[in-house]
């Protein structure tokens, strides 16, 4: 790292997480099976609490999103909705939704709408989930046959009501998909299986997708407050066991940056991924669902992004994208062959004011 320039870049600071909630709270909400918790009835019991932000700062202008055919979107909501299907991209209100719908992509999320976790960052709802839908793994095969899909991530809400953390329902999946689309990769984003390893890679090395995904989020340091219930090492031996028993399938990692992380932290995560085997690196901008989730603390510059995939590219990651709006599925076929990281959309007037407006 000696001969990497590492500087701050003038960002907007906002207050970090918080300990403490105010004492006039309600009481929050107890999980009944098949109910959403969302906001402060989803975050209330974590180990370090969140105050919610009153006033949403500014987003500088690298924030930006491109929109695509409002037409195309309306298509994925209504063939989605028509299968019974939920994509990760509505629950977990991703920015990117309207480019990714709009160009005919999405990334599928299984075993429901309801996750075991309380992840203060995550617009996906906590609670008792109900039962599998077994029909689940056709009809997701049957809307990426119908969608035409040379590509599908499949992804899932963590379900640590069951015995095996929903392995074989990711493993059902992949061979309904392949079945129907022979021709279509599939990229899996898994949860990390919390005591259940074993069995989860037994089943998925036996029925391998085409690119094992599973996102460690940030670094050490912030897991407590940020990903309570996870493990930091935990996360990182799932990958390398991976990797280890099916070294012909490529492993891919994700995490954000502006939950409080310094720098030097990305950096020491990154040689981490490397460490254990890891091919595929994405790196984006943490922004809050709403005011009741986990703050921004920073917005992260473009050149700071840029560092981080010329560190990555030079400790030899096959791939490394990294940007404000870059997402663990964000143009994932593009980046699975090799394709450069898509800049960030900026204003003329911002990158005049920098001097950069040309280069």
């Amino acid at each position: 790292m000696s001969d990497i320039a590492i500087k701050r870049e003038t960002a907007t600071r906002i207050p970090s997480v918080q300990t403490h909630i105010p004492e006039a709270k309600p009481k929050p909400k107890k999980a009944v099976k098949g109910e959403k918790l969302r906001g402060y009835d989803k975050v209330a019991r974590i180990p370090i609490k969140v105050i919610p932000t009153v006033e949403a700062p500014k987003k500088p202008d690298w924030i930006r999103v491109k929109m695509s055919s409002p037409a195309e979107v309306d298509r994925i909501k209504k063939t989605l909705r028509k299968q019974k299907l939920y994509t990760v991209c509505e629950e977990a209100a991703c920015p990117n939704l309207p480019q990714c719908f709009g160009d005919g992509t999405a990334t599928f999320m299984i075993m429901g709408d309801i996750c075991t976790r309380r992840c203060p960052f995550c617009d996906v709802a906590h609670g008792r989930p109900n039962e599998l839908d077994k029909d689940e793994p056709r009809h997701t095969a049957e809307t990426i046959q119908g969608l035409g899909l040379k590509y599908a991530v499949i992804t899932s809400v963590d379900r640590d009501d069951l015995k095996d953390g929903g392995a074989q329902h990711f493993v059902d999946v992949i061979n309904e998909s392949k079945a129907l689309s022979p021709n279509c990769l599939i990229e899996i984003l898994v949860p990390d299986f919390r005591g259940r390893m074993e069995i989860a890679l037994d089943l998925l090395c036996e029925t391998p997708p085409d690119v094992f995904n599973h996102n460690i989020e940030t670094v050490p340091r912030l897991y407590k407050a940020f990903r309570p219930g996870s493990d930091y090492q935990h996360s990182l031996t799932l990958l390398k066991e991976y990797k280890a028993r099916r070294p012909d399938i490529a492993t891919k990692c994700g995490f954000m940056v502006g939950l409080g992380e310094t720098e030097e932290e990305v950096y020491a995560l990154l040689d981490d991924l490397k460490a254990h085997d890891v091919d595929m690196i994405t790196i984006g901008q943490y922004l809050a669902p709403s005011k009741s989730h986990a703050p921004v603390d920073r917005y992260v510059h473009p050149d700071e992004f840029q560092r981080y995939m010329d560190y990555g590219k030079k400790i030899g990651f096959f791939s490394i994208w990294a940007g404000p709006m870059v997402r663990s599925s964000y143009f994932a076929d593009r980046q699975y062959y090799g394709e450069d990281c898509p800049k960030p959309v900026r204003s003329k007037r911002a990158l005049e004011a920098e001097g950069k407006f040309g280069c």
